[in-house]
């Protein structure tokens, strides 16, 4: 399985909390499209609060949100794993 059918096999989960491969925590908001490309987009907040950070709310391409990301040692992992539902 290619990552674009992985990827596809994961369902967004509305209201869903996720961990980022980093280590931080997110509630996926809800989904948008973007107006020039109509690609769906995930909107999300952080769990934490960092000074150094102003923005708390994100934006993200599903597929992106969804996908994976190679680390330095050749490892791959989901970009964000699903944790809970609240």
């Amino acid at each position: 399985m290619n990552e674009e059918e992985a990827t596809k096999t994961r369902e967004i989960v509305i209201g869903g909390i996720y961990r980022h491969f980093k280590g931080d925590y997110y509630k996926v908001l809800t989904l948008g499209l973007d107006t020039e490309t109509m690609e769906e987009m995930v909107v999300y907040i952080s769990l934490y609060y960092k000074s150094e950070k102003e923005t708390r709310v994100w934006i993200r391409s599903l597929e992106d949100f969804m996908g994976t990301k190679e680390l330095e040692d050749g490892n791959i992992v989901n970009r964000f794993d699903f944790v809970s539902e609240k």
